[in-house]
């Protein structure tokens, strides 16, 4: 692809893979907006409080998924769409294919009707490059385990092994769209293959 026009590259994974730290590194490198799923407006800060609050245990899948579609759309019309449009580069933690890996492939919800309302949040503008870091869950939660764990962290292995498996479902099922690159090694290490990734795809 040329490297004319702005990109939206969205980083994912399981909870403790790395992705804040990757997509800081590369929204610098590129003067790119950083920003995040859920919680990059001022509005979608108060959704992520219901949503990772642990208290929160009786929060019914679709009122998720749907809380989660809300943040998006506001989200593309605060933050994606405008930078966007200003021919900036929007680097995020998480994206649409969190709700289809988490919510569908982890909740068990319909896929189709989550991509449907999710497409119509998004106003069909979806990443153009993901990259997706794969980590074993134990090791991620010993990356967590020094500290308090939320609503999502909290969840069982065979939940975030639903996830790790719907990820790299997508990812098959879309080469053109996707990285995969091994989590469980250093930052420095992660980072470099970031770079050529971006580099290989967009000359950038």
């Amino acid at each position: 692809m040329p490297s004319d026009r702005p990109r939206y590259i969205a980083f994912e994974g399981i909870e403790g893979c790395g992705k804040s730290t990757q997509a800081t590194r590369l929204a610098a490198s590129l003067g790119a907006v950083l920003t995040r799923e859920t919680g990059g407006t001022a509005i979608g800060a108060r959704v992520r409080e219901v949503l990772h609050d642990p208290a929160n245990t009786d929060l019914s899948p679709v009122a998720e998924a749907l809380l989660i579609a809300g943040d998006r759309a506001q989200h593309r019309a605060e933050v994606l769409a405008p930078a966007l449009a200003a021919g900036k580069h929007v680097v995020s933690d998480r994206s649409v294919y969190s709700s289809l890996a988490y919510q569908g492939y982890g909740r068990g919800l319909d896929l189709p009707m989550l991509r449907t309302v999710n497409d119509w949040a998004l106003d069909g503008r979806w990443p153009d490059l993901v990259i997706l870091l794969d980590l074993n869950h134990d090791l991620a939660m010993q990356r967590l385990a020094s500290r308090s764990l939320d609503r999502f962290e909290r969840e069982t292995s065979d939940f975030f092994s639903r996830i790790s498996s719907g990820f790299l479902t997508m990812a098959a099922d879309e080469k053109h769209r996707w990285v995969v690159l091994d989590a469980a090694r250093s930052v420095d290490e992660i980072e470099s293959d970031v770079r050529r990734a971006v580099r290989e795809k967009f000359g950038l």
